[in-house]
Order: structure tokens, then C-alpha cells, then sequence
């Protein structure tokens, strides 16, 4: 059984990045492969974007799989390809996710159509990871599951409402596991403000300007600001679970 002490390398580890192409998802990888982990970049079109990506990463054993975390089947499948592979997953990063700028006094536009697509993204579809995955995390005897969260889900503005709910159930089921599947597996989240990508539509330069001018640490976070904390949770907050990691820049204050 692990005594959680801090790691130096990864070497011999698996780590499985749920959004692994995009920006956040693919910083952690080239981070974590950097440390000697071979990292699994799934997405609904990772084989096709990972001919790009994969080369990128230190070390070639690395691997693409398509799946979707609104199907389930799919997520079964990658378990399979990944065990047929590796044998292993020490590392679950859950980086997917969707959402769609509404102003939260704009419910007429909050249809039950965006909601249950934004619900079933950012919060039923990590669950379905965490649920696929668990049975290789436990058997590492060392696991760990990192959830990409938002500060949304404590500060309750965020993109939509929908969002913030989504985001707001996730700290929270993600202390309850944390609690559920120890001592064998971590859990946390990793809690962003506004990050220069492009996952929030219609964001642009004007947006990011005026956003980092509010913040107290004077300017919005990058990929990588997400990217380094993910490291710490496998590396150095070892001890840890059942919490979240703000990485805002005092946005939240």
C-alpha cells in the first residue's frame, strides 16, 4: 500500500487524460510525459488530432483512443484498450467538458436542451470516466483522479447556470469519493478561473483584457497554469484528497 510520499518521476505510470487534446488536457500530458508517464489521450477525435500531438510528448509510448463521456460504451472500450496495453492506469485526469456563454439572468435562453447537454458534459460524463476507470486505479494500489473543476462552483458565476451546477456537483461528489475510495485512490479537483483557450465560445482578446485587469495577480491563467497544479496532485500533494487546488490568480477573492 502506498505512503503517499512525493514523486520525482512517473517512470513505469499510466496516466489516462479524459480531453487529452485539448488545451488543458494536452499540457498535462506533455508535462507528465516529461516526468517518464505514458500518457492515453482520449477524445472523441484523439486518433486524428493525436498525429500531431502524440510526437510532441517526451518518450513514444503513448497512445490515442476515441471516446465520448456521454457513451459509455466507448468509455468501456478505451478501458479495454488501455489494459490490453499497459495493464494499467495509475493516473485519471478528467479534463473534458462543454458549456455555451448565457447570462444568468437570461433563463429563457437556458433551454432544457442546453442544460441536460451541459449536465451531461461536465458532470454525468466524469462520473462515467471515474466509474470505467476505477477498477484499473484500484488495482494500481496507488490511484489518483484529478477533475477538472471551476471556480463556478463555489463563486456560482460561471459561463451558464447550468455550469455552475454541473461544476458545484462535481467538488462536492468528488469529496464523497474521495472518501469512498481511499485509501487506494485520491481524489481532487483542480479549480480554474478564466483560462486563455478555447473552450468558453465567443471569448476573444477584448474578454481576456478586461478579465485581467480585475484579477489581483493581473492576468488570466494559460493551459499550463492548469497543466502544473494536475503535476502537484500526482507529485507533490501527495497527502491530499478530498479537496480542491484554486489556480485563479485571486480571481475568486
Amino acid at each position: 500500500m502506498s505512503t503517499f510520499q512525493t514523486l520525482d518521476n512517473l517512470n513505469g505510470k499510466v496516466a489516462v487524460i479524459i480531453g487529452g487534446n485539448g488545451a488543458v488536457g494536452f499540457a498535462t500530458a506533455k508535462r507528465l510525459a516529461n516526468l517518464g508517464a505514458s500518457c492515453v489521450l482520449i477524445s472523441r477525435h484523439a486518433v486524428e488530432k493525436g498525429k500531431a500531438q502524440l510526437p510532441l510528448l517526451n518518450g513514444d509510448k503513448h497512445l490515442c483512443i476515441d471516446a465520448s463521456i456521454t457513451d459509455s460504451a466507448t468509455l468501456k472500450a478505451a478501458v479495454t484498450k488501455v489494459q490490453e496495453t499497459f495493464g494499467r492506469c495509475d493516473i485519471l485526469v478528467n479534463s473534458a467538458g462543454f458549456t455555451k456563454p448565457i447570462p444568468a439572468a437570461n433563463l429563457e435562453d437556458l433551454t432544457d436542451e442546453i442544460i441536460d447537454d451541459v449536465m451531461k458534459s461536465n458532470f454525468r460524463g466524469v462520473l462515467a470516466c471515474i466509474r470505467a476507470f476505477q477498477p484499473l486505479l484500484n488495482a494500481s494500489g496507488d490511484g489518483v483522479i484529478i477533475n477538472v473543476s471551476s471556480i463556478s462552483a463555489f463563486t456560482g458565476v460561471g459561463s451558464n447556470l447550468a455550469y455552475v451546477a454541473a461544476k458545484a456537483g462535481l467538488d462536492i461528489v468528488s469529496e464523497s469519493l474521495a472518501k469512498a475510495l481511499a485509501p487506494t485512490i485520491r481524489v481532487l479537483c483542480v479549480s480554474p478561473g478564466v483560462v486563455d483557450s478555447s473552450f468558453v465560445p465567443g471569448r476573444g482578446a477584448d474578454f481576456n483584457e478586461k478579465t485581467a485587469k480585475t484579477t489581483p495577480l493581473n492576468r488570466i491563467g494559460i493551459p499550463d497554469d492548469v497543466a502544473s497544479a494536475i503535476e502537484a496532485c500526482v507529485t507533490r500533494l501527495r497527502f491530499s484528497t478530498g479537496t480542491r487546488i484554486v489556480i485563479d490568480g485571486g480571481r475568486h477573492l
